[in-house]
């Protein structure tokens, strides 16, 4: 699995790419994570990535130029039979475990990250494929969706988990949330672990872990109840 990043602050990413789990993955080759940076293809001398709004307004919009010349040295440098590029945006579809596995099934996903006021529109109608958000608020660019959306889908890539059950079995696979999880001690501060998991009956814990996440999800949740995920 490959993720090309376009960003105007590639340094942002030095921390989370080495450690937890897509760090696992790209040091045991699973997963590939390139970083680029957009004033590389920036216009004139000083590589200019940003201009004043046309209208007028505040703040400063991102050039289309960087964008699409960047795309195109990443598909020429790097060939991927299936490959998706993928604008962060506020706007976008919510980020959801079906998505999460559908994007794992490419080879490579190149992220766009918005920054400063906005995005010239036209990298969103002729250069993006689709548009990705991870919640209803805004940030300041699209560098932190854009860990959040390589985390996500890194985990459905084969070899990047310890177990390979663990990602179907998470909350929202099934369209519920996960089921509580104990370890030791048996009890802690007057807090005992239920029987049933200590029980080595494997087929009352799993009927236990059914009807927990259902609680879990109706409690918590229950919007997710009797919804299909994306």
């Amino acid at each position: 699995m490959q993720f090309d990043v376009v960003t105007a602050l590639p340094g942002i990413f030095q921390g989370p790419l080495r450690d937890g789990v897509l760090g696992r993955g790209i040091r045991d080759g699973v997963v590939t994570v390139r970083i680029h940076d957009l004033r590389r293809w920036g216009i004139g001398r000083h590589r200019i990535v940003d201009d004043t709004p046309y209208g007028g307004g505040g703040g400063m919009i991102l050039r289309p130029e960087p964008f699409f010349e960047a795309v195109d040295w990443i598909e020429g440098q790097y060939p991927a039979d299936r490959s998706l590029k993928v604008l962060l945006s506020p706007q976008g579809t919510p980020l959801s475990h079906g998505v999460g596995t559908r994007l794992a099934g490419y080879d490579r996903v190149v992220l766009l990250c918005g920054r400063y006021e906005g995005i010239d529109e036209r990298v969103r109608e002729g250069l993006a494929d689709e548009e990705l958000s991870i919640g209803d608020y805004v940030l300041t660019g699209g560098e932190l969706p854009a860990m959040v959306v390589m985390d996500a889908v890194s985990r459905f890539v084969k070899g990047t988990l310890g177990r390979g059950e663990a990602a179907e079995a998470d909350s929202f696979a099934d369209g519920h949330l996960d089921s509580p999880y104990y370890t030791r001690p048996s009890e802690y501060r007057g807090m005992a672990v239920p029987e049933v998991l200590m029980s080595g009956n494997h087929k009352a814990i799993s009927a236990w872990r059914g009807q927990a996440a259902h609680d879990a999800t109706r409690s918590k949740r229950p919007d997710l109840l009797g919804r299909k995920d994306d």
